[in-house]
């Protein structure tokens, strides 16, 4: 019987991607382990503003609070600050024949979204994130 049980690295989580398939739909999927995105204005935390805390969808891992959500007007729920910063990783991505920077979740490396420095204070970032890779958990 193969091993379903994630094995965690430095605090990672690893599963085969035959795992992640199982575990997650088809969208959490194709956001989180093949770095898509969803069309704007169609996410499930586009326009959700319940007090709580927002974590990866894929393991678990604490991202974003809903204090630091904002109204951006994107089409993505936004927010201007992580949860815990060491909680996000942050990488140049080089495509669609843009340099932006991609957000992954520091745990299991699932594609979050994108963040940009022209959000509101105090940071003045927007951290642009699927819903897909989300999962509230209400106050």
């Amino acid at each position: 019987m193969p091993d379903t049980k994630a094995k965690t690295t430095d605090d990672k989580v690893i599963k085969s991607e035959e795992q992640w398939r199982r575990e997650l739909s088809p969208m959490q999927y194709a956001v989180l382990r093949e770095k898509a995105t969803e069309r704007p204005f169609t996410g499930e935390y586009e326009h959700d503003h319940r007090a709580g805390t927002y974590v990866c969808a894929g393991c678990g891992n604490v991202l974003f609070e809903s204090d630091a959500k904002f109204d951006s007007g994107c089409g993505w729920p936004s927010f201007t600050q992580p949860a815990v910063e060491s909680h996000i990783d942050e990488e140049r991505d080089a495509s669609h024949g843009m340099i932006r920077t991609e957000v992954l979740c520091s745990k299991c490396s699932g594609h979050l979204g994108h963040v940009f420095p022209d959000g509101p204070g105090p940071t003045g970032l927007r951290y642009c994130i699927n819903s897909a890779a989300l999962k509230l958990e209400p106050k």
